[in-house]
C-alpha cells in the first residue's frame, strides 16, 4: 500500500492516515450509503451562529482530490458515487440517512445548516436539516430525546420554532427502518398535504 505527500499526519506522536485517505480506504469495505454516512461526519462544519461551532476534518474538495490521485485503488469507483451524495451540516449517521432516504424516495433534498432567527436576528434553533422555501424544519429525535429534561427542551424547541412560523417534523428512529422508511410519508405530508402527497405517489411527481 502506498501513500502520497500529506496521506499520513502525526497525532499524538503516532502516525495516522488522514482523515480523507481514511474515508478513502473504507471505500472497499463500506456500502455507498455507509461512505456517504462517513464522508458526512469527516466535513461536517457549523458557523459561529451555531451552539457549538465545527470545524471539518478534511473538505469535499480533499476527498475529490484524494479520489482523483487514486484512479486504480480498490473501490475508487464506489467513492466516486458517494461524493455526489455527501453533504456539510450533518451531525450523526441518523440525520444523513434521514436525508438519503428523501433523495432515494424522489423527494427534494432537505438544506444543512440552517439557522432559524428570531424578530431580532439572533439565532434561536438549529434544525437537522430543513425546507426553508416551505419554512418545514426536520429534527431527528434519538435515543437520549426519552430523558425527561431532553423532552422538556424539544417540546420547548418545538413551540418557538412554530412560533417562527414553522412546520417541525420530528423523526425517530423507527422512521428510518424498513425498505420503505416512514420518514417519507412524514415528509410527503409536510411538504404537500396528506391528499397531495397521495397524488404524488400514484404519479410519481
Amino acid at each position: 500500500m502506498s501513500f502520497k505527500p500529506g496521506e499520513v499526519v502525526m497525532f499524538d506522536g503516532v502516525r495516522l492516515t488522514s482523515p480523507a485517505r481514511t474515508w478513502l480506504d473504507l471505500a472497499s469495505l463500506l456500502s455507498i450509503d455507509e461512505l456517504v454516512v462517513a464522508g458526512d461526519s469527516i466535513v461536517v462544519e457549523h458557523g459561529e451562529d451555531f451552539p457549538i461551532p465545527r470545524q471539518p476534518l478534511a473538505t469535499i474538495g480533499d476527498l475529490k482530490r484524494i479520489v482523483g490521485r487514486h484512479p486504480g485503488m480498490r473501490g475508487v469507483r464506489k467513492a466516486r458515487l458517494a461524493l455526489d451524495l455527501i453533504r456539510v451540516g450533518a451531525d450523526s449517521a441518523p440525520e444523513t440517512m434521514m436525508r438519503l432516504a428523501l433523495l432515494q424516495a424522489g423527494l427534494p433534498e432537505p438544506v444543512l445548516n440552517v439557522v432559524l432567527r428570531n424578530r431580532l436576528g439572533h439565532p434561536v434553533v438549529w434544525p437537522d436539516a430543513a425546507y426553508p422555501d416551505q419554512r418545514i424544519a426536520l429534527q431527528y429525535d434519538g435515543a437520549h430525546h426519552g430523558d425527561s429534561d431532553q423532552y422538556r427542551r424539544d417540546i420547548k424547541r418545538q413551540s418557538l420554532t412554530e412560533r417562527l412560523g414553522w412546520r417541525e417534523v420530528r423523526v425517530q428512529k423507527s422512521d428510518l427502518e424498513g425498505d420503505r422508511p416512514f420518514i417519507v410519508e412524514k415528509v410527503k405530508a409536510a411538504l404537500f398535504g396528506p391528499s397531495a402527497a397521495a397524488i404524488h405517489e400514484r404519479t410519481g411527481s
